[in-house]
């Protein structure tokens, strides 16, 4: 029995928090300099993440190399160069390993395959995001709430079709992140304006709903979808209200 059967949504909650970061450092650049830098922004990410992520596989290799069988390490160093493409979540489900299961725990870079997905949304959201501010800025939260929407259907549905596909693919995860996303959009819009106390209760709710989704959500093989709302709208509102 494990405590914290639904532990595994610290993942969700990461990517909201994420698309939140990556939004708000975008729209504040164009508010700001009427105009973003990509090339500014992905040195930024690439300093940001890459001294860490070459550490891991560092501290990695002489550990592997004592600890696993052979075709564990060969193993190991396929995923090494994976992770080093942000690609190491499409390896993690090629190779069938359905995350979860006991023989994850021979795989020192799985957690790598969020770094994937994040790093996958890196390199597109900003380029759509900013086309969709300069040409469809009227419409760009629509636009933004249809994506988010849509990623969740996608999610849903292959939650049950192939949930092990649906846990690792960035499709099933760009609506988390568009959560973010969403909110920065909506704190442009429109200021909240309320006491101190309510916002404090409103923050303690949401940790609550969020340590609920912990101790109580199981899955064999956990998948965004639906019942992940409930950690998320957490998430959402803490971002919005915690300032």
């Amino acid at each position: 029995y494990q405590i914290f059967q639904g532990g595994y949504l610290g993942v969700d909650i990461f990517f909201v928090i994420s698309g939140y970061l990556i939004t708000s450092i975008i729209f504040r650049e164009i508010q700001k300099k009427k105009s973003f830098s990509f090339k500014n922004f992905y040195i930024k990410r690439a300093r940001r993440i890459l001294p860490a992520l070459f550490f891991l596989i560092l501290c990695c290799i002489p550990l592997s190399w004592f600890a696993l069988m052979p075709t564990g390490f060969i193993d190991f160093s396929k995923s090494t160069i994976f992770s080093l493409g942000f690609s190491s979540n499409f390896y993690f489900y090629l190779t069938g390993l359905e995350y979860g299961e006991i023989n994850g725990l021979l795989k020192p870079l799985l957690h790598t395959w969020s770094l994937a997905v994040e790093e996958q949304y890196y390199i597109i959201f900003p380029i759509l995001f900013v086309l969709g501010f300069y040409f469809f800025k009227k419409k760009l939260n629509i636009i933004i709430l249809s994506l988010l929407l849509l990623s969740l259907i996608f999610a849903e549905y292959y939650s049950f079709r192939n949930s092990n596909l649906n846990f690792y693919i960035l499709p099933s995860r760009v609506w988390e992140l568009l959560v973010g996303s969403s909110i920065v959009m909506l704190e442009n819009k429109k200021k909240f304006k309320i006491s101190s106390f309510t916002r404090n209760i409103i923050c303690f709710l949401s940790l609550m709903i969020i340590f609920y989704s912990f101790f109580d959500f199981y899955e064999p093989i956990p998948s965004p979808g639906i019942k992940s709302i409930i950690p998320i709208i957490g998430t959402a509102l803490i971002l919005i209200f915690f300032k």
